[in-house]
């Protein structure tokens, strides 16, 4: 069997707003929770855990690839919500998204302070 990527622990300020912020955002699935954990599945397989770690965190960067169509319904909460984003890593070009890469792109922060991507291409 190959290696493949099955779960990844986020530390979260609240674990149950973000696990629900990424349900939302990324159109994944609650999965069944325990202890300190707040579970997610997205639509490969992979269990996103979420939980309130015991020190302080460096926010982490995550990039996920979307469909166009996601892409699309993404945007529209972020805009909804009146989410803070950009179209570069750097934060310089605000309230808007990039077309680099033969596809399109946007960086946002989620509520424990993550810096996340929504790419519709895959940079390689």
């Amino acid at each position: 069997m190959t290696a493949t990527f099955n779960h990844m622990i986020i530390p979260s300020k609240d674990a149950q707003l973000s696990a629900r912020f990424y349900v939302e955002l990324l159109e994944a699935e609650m999965a069944p929770s325990w202890g300190v954990f707040h579970n997610i599945t997205l639509p490969d397989g992979v269990l996103l855990q979420f939980a309130a770690p015991p020190i302080e965190f460096v926010p982490w960067h995550f990039a996920f690839l979307v469909d166009e169509e996601h892409f699309d319904r993404a945007y529209a909460l972020i805009q909804s919500r009146a989410l803070e984003h950009w179209a570069d890593p750097q934060r310089t070009r605000a309230g808007q998204i990039n077309t680099e890469h033969g596809g399109r792109g946007v960086y946002l922060l989620d509520p424990a302070g993550h810096y996340l991507e929504l790419i519709t291409r895959p940079y390689i």
